[in-house]
């Protein structure tokens, strides 16, 4: 019998880039990586880094749906970089492989280590990110590769926001998709850094509450936090998509209507 592979290649945007992700082992990306690439403006034009990369699922969602875009993966977990270096070198994605590159680096470090990893300062227009955000205290995989993307260490929000400040050029943007409960000490590290937060929360139903939130922020701004219509990624009874959520998942459709 044929020993099953240890990856498998599966499509997304309805076939316009695939990803090469471990079949048992660390994280797989899925509709929390698309949401995250849909908080990117449509017409989005520019460098952007997707901080805990993984496989590379938002970076391309972003790059599939944004011809303008060039995308930087960085992420930290050998492991995982290497199923991102084999996503970005399969044949299927040749037409975006020249607007993505791969860095192998951890996104926490501040200052002169930093730079040292490769993430140069004000070099980038977009950050986007979906940092582990499973408390120490919440039940997790005994798989030590998933358990690393999903559980996060303390700081990590102020650490790795910081480091978004840090490589962003003036007036850029930064988007993050976590857990409701997060929501406080991700305004409180964005504090002083980034403003005009917009917090787009996601709902399974329209009737239950939300089980992700995702948050965008402008570096430098002073304007005001706003609450943005939900994504409900259900109808009402079955298991079918809404109709924005089908638009988001097929990457025709932004988050924030942008």
């Amino acid at each position: 019998m044929a020993k099953e592979a240890a990856h498998t290649l599966d499509a997304f945007h309805r076939g316009r880039f695939w990803l090469v992700q471990p079949r048992q082992t660390g994280h797989r990306a899925g509709a929390d990586a698309l949401i995250l690439a849909a908080a990117v403006p449509s017409a989005f034009s520019g460098r952007l880094a997707d901080f805990g990369a993984g496989a590379g699922g938002a970076a391309l969602a972003v790059a599939a749906r944004c011809p303008g875009a060039e995308v930087q993966l960085v992420e930290q977990s050998p492991e995982m970089a290497d199923f991102a270096r084999q996503t970005l070198e399969h044949p299927k994605n040749a037409g975006l492989a020249a607007r993505a590159s791969l860095l192998v680096a951890d996104v926490g470090l501040a200052g002169a280590a930093r730079e040292k990893a490769g993430l140069a300062a004000r070099s980038f227009d977009f950050v986007i990110m979906n940092p582990p955000f499973n408390g120490p205290a919440d039940r997790s995989s005994p798989d030590a590769l998933r358990r690393q993307a999903h559980v996060m260490d303390d700081g990590l929000f102020a650490a790795w926001l910081k480091s978004a400040a840090a490589v962003l050029r003036p007036r850029g943007s930064v988007a993050i998709i976590a857990r409701p409960p997060a929501i406080a000490p991700i305004l409180a590290a964005m504090n002083g850094r980034f403003g005009a937060a917009q917090i787009v929360p996601v709902h399974a139903r329209a009737d239950a509450a939300a089980i992700r939130v995702v948050i965008r922020a402008r570096l430098g701004s002073r304007a005001a936090l706003s609450m943005m219509p939900p994504l409900v990624l259900h109808e009402a009874s079955g298991n079918a998509f809404s109709a924005r959520a089908e638009a988001i998942f097929a990457g025709e459709a932004a988050l924030f209507g942008d």
